[in-house]
């Protein structure tokens, strides 16, 4: 099951902070909803371990998250898989674009497309959508915050 969401928001940094933040495996890490671990696995490149609940499904991901079309500061492509056991599979990818802001600071943009299958995507498309979106929102209300605290 695919879904896709597009957003944006302004954050109160020049773009070479935030490039810098969206580089720090220990912000992500602050900044993802459920992630219990992420590290660096080269040079572009991080393992992951998400716990996300869905509905009644619990599960933990494992995967792999690869930034490619590298833009410093203005942006870059990020994409990542992870098995979740029996609950399924996620896979996708977002495009993250920083550009200045209106009145100073900077506007991140974003696009991301996502796959979900296995026990996990028979829940239905409304109750995914609804959970990616709060997770989309919460890691974006989170990182915002780390910007503001400098």
């Amino acid at each position: 099951m695919a879904m896709t969401m597009k957003g944006e928001v302004a954050l109160p940094a020049d773009r070479q902070t935030v490039w810098a933040k969206l580089n720090d495996p220990d912000v992500l890490k602050a900044c993802i909803p459920g992630c219990q671990s992420l590290e660096k696995s080269g040079e572009n490149g991080f393992t992951a371990v998400v716990k996300l609940k869905v509905g009644p499904v619990s599960a933990t991901f494992k995967g792999n998250v690869e930034l490619s079309d590298l833009d410093p500061p203005n942006g870059y492509r990020i994409s990542g898989a992870g098995e979740g056991g029996i609950a399924g599979f996620a896979k996708g990818g977002a495009t993250v674009s920083l550009s200045d802001a209106e009145g100073g600071g900077t506007l991140l943009s974003y696009d991301v497309e996502a796959n979900v299958g296995g026990k996990i995507a028979q829940l239905g498309a409304r109750l995914i959508d609804g959970v990616a979106k709060k997770n989309a929102d919460q890691f974006f209300a989170n990182f915002a915050e780390n910007v503001k605290a400098g």
